[in-house]
């Protein structure tokens, strides 16, 4: 409460535990780009609002990562989302102008620092992002900084509300709830 998330919302197609890890480092990391549909489909069930009234805009990546992995996942995932729910889809929406260090193992403070002045909206794409409802799109939700530098330069660039959509998303208690098997959510019912 005391730091109220930029966004207006997050869609996640699942959280993010150890089967839904093999599924995206899969994905990310091991070339199988054929999963796109699938994690799409299991994205766009959350976005029951998502239509041609919306954009959607990949997270970037910095063009030496693109050029070693060969592919933007992110942009992979938002040009499927387009197809599934009809949102207009801007793949060059946001650019990271400088080169982050992986930000696997990173910290929240250290994320955002590695962040700091890395995105932008373009001046050419601005005025395709002023005025619209945005839907940024990534693969994980894991501390929110890279989300939150991509919103705050969507909302500089003057987006009229931006939510984010993910295909799984982080939760601390789920950690929890996988480092102590004894330890039970409070609206847990004895079915789950």
């Amino acid at each position: 409460m005391a730091q109220p998330p930029r966004h207006g919302g997050i869609a996640a197609g699942t959280i993010y535990n150890e089967a839904s890890r093999q599924l995206v480092l899969s994905f990310k990391h091991g070339g199988r780009i054929a999963m796109a549909p699938m994690l799409a489909r299991l994205i766009a069930g959350k976005l029951h609002y998502a239509d041609e009234s919306w954009t959607l805009v990949p997270v970037p990546l910095h063009r030496w990562r693109l050029w070693g992995r060969g592919y933007n996942q992110a942009a992979l995932l938002a040009t499927e989302l387009a197809k599934v729910t009809g949102a207009r889809l801007e793949v060059q929406g946001l650019r990271r102008d400088k080169k982050t260090p992986p930000l696997a193992g990173l910290g929240r403070n250290a994320r955002a620092r590695a962040l700091a002045g890395a995105i932008s909206v373009s001046p050419q794409m601005a005025p395709r992002i002023a005025g619209k409802k945005i839907i940024l799109v990534d693969d994980v939700l894991t501390s929110g900084a890279t989300s939150d530098s991509c919103v705050r330069a969507l909302q500089a660039a003057g987006a009229s509300e931006v939510n984010i959509a993910c295909f799984a998303r982080v939760l601390d208690d789920v950690r929890v709830a996988e480092e102590f098997p004894n330890w039970r959510l409070e609206n847990e019912t004895p079915e789950t």
